[in-house]
């Protein structure tokens, strides 16, 4: 059984399109982020990521099938259930993600700071 994923794994002060580094659409990072653990139920997904939409989840993970960073499994019995999870190939995104992440991280007062100066004008 795979631990539930945290309400709270991202921060909603946070927003992942302040960083100029983006996987995807909006959402995919956070998406192979979510799924990093192992395989998730597309409702699972929700929980973290509250602000999606049920039709942008929807294009996002079949993006990210298209693009062969996640596969669908659809599981008929007992009960029929969808799961969601990393290929070898969108496991590999893991690690330059994380360098990412902590290179927006280490220069986010930078960032807010440009975006806030470019807003002014």
């Amino acid at each position: 059984m795979t631990t539930p994923l945290d309400p709270e794994m991202f921060d909603p002060v946070c927003p992942s399109d302040l960083s100029p580094i983006r996987i995807g659409d909006k959402w995919a990072g956070m998406i192979v982020r979510c799924l990093e653990r192992g395989p998730r139920r597309f409702s699972e997904l929700r929980v973290p990521l509250r602000g999606i939409t049920a039709k942008a989840l929807t294009k996002s993970l079949r993006t990210l099938e298209r693009d062969g960073l996640i596969k669908r499994t659809s599981h008929p019995e007992p009960v029929r259930r969808v799961e969601y999870g990393l290929t070898p190939l969108g496991r590999s995104l893991l690690q330059p993600m994380a360098a990412a992440c902590a290179w927006a991280q280490e220069h986010w007062e930078e960032l807010l700071d440009a975006r806030e100066a470019s807003a002014h004008g």
